[in-house]
């Protein structure tokens, strides 16, 4: 395969940032026939693409700020993306949001929102119960001051997995890819790498999320600051016995909610939304979570020794006046003197409606056609034709879609890697050969779960890493393209 120096002809679009939004629309590009690059500086899905709460949804919060055409897009988008962009990915998520005595919202109140997110997304299967029933839905609930319920649903996802399946489907559509490799300097026409190699580009887009006033004053040493950033810490919990599968949404005030997901059989609880320049987890930060948490689950399952994670990241938002919490989600695209096209805000859920926008801005049509990624099927039909033990083949039917038959013709190595994890040996194969992964990092936190349930324990990256090792060099970041997708 060719790299990118040896290329005598330009891209059309050179795509920096390796998240949803950069992945998808690098995969956009490619599928309209364009030529082009995507270009990450760490992993894709390093930052805040695989630190969010894994949500696919229109935002019912939102209803507040008065945000009805991001809700009414983002519902349609996240439909699409369940039934038919990525359904392995993707899936219908039942939530509950209780509502206490002195809590920030009434019955009234929540009807009334929960009548109007159903009708823009033409469902009408949005209602209130009592609290009696909302007790046998969810038993775990804490029962003081419990009133009554909303119920309705949205959908989850794997984000980090949602972004490597865009990667993937840039690729497969002849993009080139790499990851490891840094933007350092930005010139009309061409952009310079920390490889040392000048990728030549008709048209340059900064989708690097917390990163793109970095990336702008590249271009322009003069360029100001156009986003602020947020930050949201999750913690990940052992599923207390018997919770089932409805997610909460907890009010906290006026502003803002709080989850408790079932994810991966997992309990995700978060988020914060507090200003800051760094993705850490700070101890006020763990108090916070568990104490909004608490609001609807009783003490006893909140304790800090079930804690088996933290994750943090950076959302950019563009400028405001108003909190971060109270900022809208929406998404702003500018112009810089040389001509690249900077990203800024938008959300998980509507990447793809940031892709076609952004790719309309720089000249193109673009159809609003919705095409399934790479691996889009029903899971369960999936699961079925594997010829594995049956929780094994729900696993990878779950987390690869109808590729997981080309994982198991990668390997056929299926030795558990961790105890209480269902992700195996032939999965790390072929995250070194289809996936760009280069570290242990890249396994453990963003190609499976396994950091996140706790179990990166030293033996287990140590087999992560004995199995990388086999990686041909020709998929490394000296390249300048990780080995593309379906390629010998």
């Amino acid at each position: 395969m060719q790299s990118f120096a040896q290329s005598p002809e330009p891209y059309d679009v050179v795509v920096v940032g390796g998240g949803i939004v950069g992945a998808g629309t690098a995969a956009l590009a490619a599928q309209l026939g364009l030529r082009v690059a995507l270009l990450e500086r760490d992993d894709f899905a390093s930052a805040t693409s695989s630190a969010s709460s894994k949500l696919v949804h229109g935002g019912l919060r939102y209803l507040r700020m008065g945000d009805v055409r991001l809700i009414r897009e983002a519902l349609r988008e996240a439909q699409l993306l369940r039934d038919v962009v990525a359904p392995h990915l993707v899936r219908a998520q039942p939530f509950l949001l209780p509502l206490y005595r002195g809590g920030p919202y009434g019955r009234l109140s929540i009807r009334a929102a929960l009548t109007t997110y159903g009708a823009l997304a033409g469902s009408r299967r949005r209602t209130i119960v009592g609290s009696a029933r909302a007790l046998e839905l969810a038993p775990l609930l804490r029962r003081d001051g419990l009133r009554a319920a909303g119920v309705y649903a949205d959908a989850q996802t794997n984000d980090a997995r949602l972004t490597l399946a865009n990667v993937r489907a840039a690729a497969d559509a002849g993009a080139d890819v790499a990851n490891g490799v840094e933007v350092i300097g930005i010139e009309r026409g061409a952009v310079h790498t920390s490889t040392g190699v000048e990728v030549r580009a008709r048209h340059v887009v900064n989708a690097t999320g917390p990163a793109v006033d970095a990336v702008r004053r590249l271009e322009d040493p003069r360029a100001g600051t156009s986003v602020s950033l947020s930050k949201g810490v999750h913690l990940v919990l052992d599923l207390p016995e018997g919770w089932g599968d409805l997610a909460l949404t907890v009010p906290v005030d006026r502003t803002r909610v709080s989850f408790a997901i079932p994810w991966e059989g997992m309990l995700l609880l978060g988020t914060t939304d507090t200003p800051a320049g760094t993705a850490d987890v700070t101890d006020d930060d763990e108090a916070q979570i568990l104490d909004e948490a608490a609001r609807a689950l009783p003490a006893e399952l909140l304790a800090r020794d079930a804690i088996r994670a933290r994750f943090a990241g950076l959302r950019a938002l563009p400028l405001t006046s108003q909190s971060s919490a109270e900022a809208r989600r929406e998404v702003t695209l500018t112009h810089g003197p040389l001509g690249m096209v900077s990203v800024a805000g938008g959300k998980l859920t509507t990447y793809r409606t940031i892709a076609r926008a952004v790719l309309r801005e720089l000249g193109y049509p673009v159809p609003a056609t919705a095409i399934p990624l790479p691996g889009a099927a029903d899971p369960a039909d999936v699961a079925r034709e594997l010829d594995v033990e049956a929780t094994l083949a729900l696993h990878l039917a779950r987390t690869y879609g109808s590729l997981a038959h080309e994982l198991l013709a990668t390997s056929q190595d299926l030795t558990p890697l961790a105890a209480g994890a269902p992700d195996v040996a032939a999965q790390v194969v072929y995250a070194r050969e289809r996936e760009w992964a280069r570290s242990a990092d890249d396994v453990l936190r963003r190609r499976t779960t396994l950091e996140l349930r706790g179990c990166a324990t030293p033996a287990v990256r140590a087999r992560v890493e004995e199995l990388l090792s086999g990686r041909a060099a020709s998929g490394t970041a000296q390249d300048l393209a990780a080995p593309r997708a379906g390629s010998a």
